[in-house]
């Protein structure tokens, strides 16, 4: 049987060797970086130097709160905010709609992405004197790799009752450290999505009068020991070689192509998506069915996002992009990353006509 090949990369990437040897050395420095002794300081600089790294290698010039996650760093960035003042769109992660009530969901076309234009619902919510104050939207969607206009959106922001423009939470889980981040005031980060370990994410701030500060660790806005280890790795697979992502467009554009040859779908694939994630459809052959078969062939892939990929639920994200059910349940993801290889797309493509 041949190896198995991951393209799950989305869920989570193989760690950097970095990454690893800097989580290795964190597991050396036993102290807490909040004693007060003197090993105490020394783990605390050594936490204080990742972070500023962190920073450096993101090209950000504003405040990092260290998070267990993407998901923690969404919580905090929207703690504190009413429910009827945060618009999100409806492809966001599950974690952004425990915060936004239900009707301040902003529609996605078939292309996935939001109406930026004159008179569209994201126009007609970002009024001045309405309760909107904090606008959550992703870079790129982590099941169709879809990149929203980030920077279009944020110059369109009016001034918001509380005398600031309206601020904007960017989920970049996906897409920091493969593209530049957005203009935003909150940017959240996640690790494991970048070859950094699990347990690991930041909360990049502009402004910290936009937060609800809770006491605890990180300025106040998170309890728990803070995770040396995980910040040296996470600092260590940022700076990381990215030369990889130049060939990830090539390597997703040849699988864009076999898929189409083959009688598949590319999904959303007129509309802008970042290189490292395609969702496919197989007509006539449900997700499920083709996981386990791909599976047995030794390929990981998925059906939706790794949070949800687990039950049977429909794709919130492909629904609303007006897919109807049956061919929501004939969609999979694909995913690259940085230990992806010509050899292993055109494996997979193989693979993939056979079965269609």
């Amino acid at each position: 049987m041949p190896d198995r090949l991951y393209l799950d990369h989305a869920a989570a990437t193989p760690m950097r060797p970095e990454a690893m040897a800097a989580v290795a050395e964190g597991m050396a420095r036993w102290a807490n970086p909040s004693s007060p002794h003197a090993e105490g300081r020394a783990a605390r600089r050594a936490l204080e130097d990742a972070r500023a790294r962190i920073a450096r290698a993101l090209d950000w010039d504003g405040e990092v709160i260290l998070t267990s996650g993407a998901s923690e760093a969404l919580a905090i960035a929207l703690r504190g905010v009413e429910p009827d003042a945060v618009l999100a769109t409806t492809v966001e992660h599950d974690a952004v709609f425990r915060a936004v009530a239900g009707d301040r969901r902003l529609p996605v076309g078939a292309d996935g992405l939001v109406d930026t234009g004159d008179g569209s619902p994201l126009r007609a919510a970002l009024d001045p004197n309405g309760p909107v104050s904090r606008l959550a939207i992703q870079s790129a969607n982590s099941e169709t790799g879809v990149v929203q206009p980030i920077n279009r959106i944020a110059l369109q922001r009016p001034e918001a009752r509380v005398g600031r423009p309206i601020a904007l939470v960017a989920d970049c889980s996906q897409s920091a450290g493969k593209l530049p981040l957005p203009s935003a005031d909150l940017i959240v980060v996640s690790a494991h999505k970048l070859g950094g370990p699990p347990g690991i994410g930041a909360l990049l701030v502009r402004d910290f009068g936009l937060l609800t500060a809770t006491g605890g660790q990180e300025q106040g806005y998170r309890g728990g020991t803070e995770n040396l280890p995980g910040a040296l790795g996470f600092a260590a697979a940022l700076e990381a070689p990215r030369d990889w992502l130049d060939g990830a467009v090539t390597l997703r554009t040849e699988l864009d192509a076999a898929i189409r040859a083959g009688g598949g779908e590319v999904i959303a694939d007129a509309s802008p998506r970042i290189p490292t994630i395609a969702a496919y459809r197989m007509p006539g052959r449900s997700a499920a069915a083709q996981l386990m078969r791909f599976d047995s062939m030794g390929f990981a892939v998925s059906a939706g996002s790794a949070c949800s990929s687990g039950t049977l639920r429909t794709s919130h994200v492909l629904a609303a992009m007006g897919m109807d059910a049956k061919a929501v349940s004939e969609v999979i993801r694909v995913s690259f990353g940085w230990t992806t290889t010509a050899a292993d797309v055109e494996r997979f493509a193989g693979a993939w006509t056979a079965m269609a």
